[in-house]
């Protein structure tokens, strides 16, 4: 039933103003555990910089956790005809952080395109089939992103350069 309410038009009108505030007011009375949304879908808390005023935006997220510590998120802005602006925000400065469970963490927006995106979209899908009614709604490609721990990025660049530096030293030998 919920489902199918949320993929109504009239739902995307009122959810996009009421659903974001009354989860921040319901986190912050509550000390930071408790989500109203985390009871129907994973969810998270997303810290941008806003592309404009340079100021810290909040916005609580449907997530999908992934193995290593990652999280899939969708601009879905529930089947309006514009981005959500959170997700201009990421794609002007991709280093952000969430909170999951109680826990913050510093972590890397990646835009998701082609096969990445569409495997992506197929597990989105599974977790909240509405996703589909909201993108039949609407022109735009609703954006999907990667939300990637920095810690791990860092590693794989680390990895990556002591790869180079040790190739580089055994062509010089």
């Amino acid at each position: 039933m919920i489902q199918r309410v949320s993929t109504s038009r009239a739902f995307a009108r009122i959810a996009p103003r009421v659903l974001p505030r009354l989860d921040r007011a319901v986190h912050r009375l509550s000390g930071g555990r408790v989500m109203i949304s985390q009871y129907l879908l994973p969810s998270l808390f997303l810290t941008t910089v806003g592309r404009r005023s340079g100021e810290p935006r909040v916005t609580p997220l449907a997530c999908l956790p992934e193995p290593g510590g990652g999280f899939l998120v969708i601009g879905s802005n529930f089947g309006q005809a514009r981005h959500p602006a959170w997700t201009g925000n990421l794609l002007a400065a991709p280093d952000v952080t969430v909170e999951h469970r109680g826990r913050t963490l510093p972590v890397t927006a990646r835009l998701l395109e082609g096969g990445e995106r569409e495997a992506a979209w197929a597990a989105l899908l599974q977790m909240w089939p509405p996703y589909a009614a909201y993108q039949a709604r609407v022109e735009r490609q609703l954006r999907i992103f990667r939300l990637e721990p920095l810690r791990q990025r860092r590693t794989e660049r680390t990895r990556t350069r002591a790869a180079g530096v040790s190739e580089g030293v055994a062509g010089n030998e």
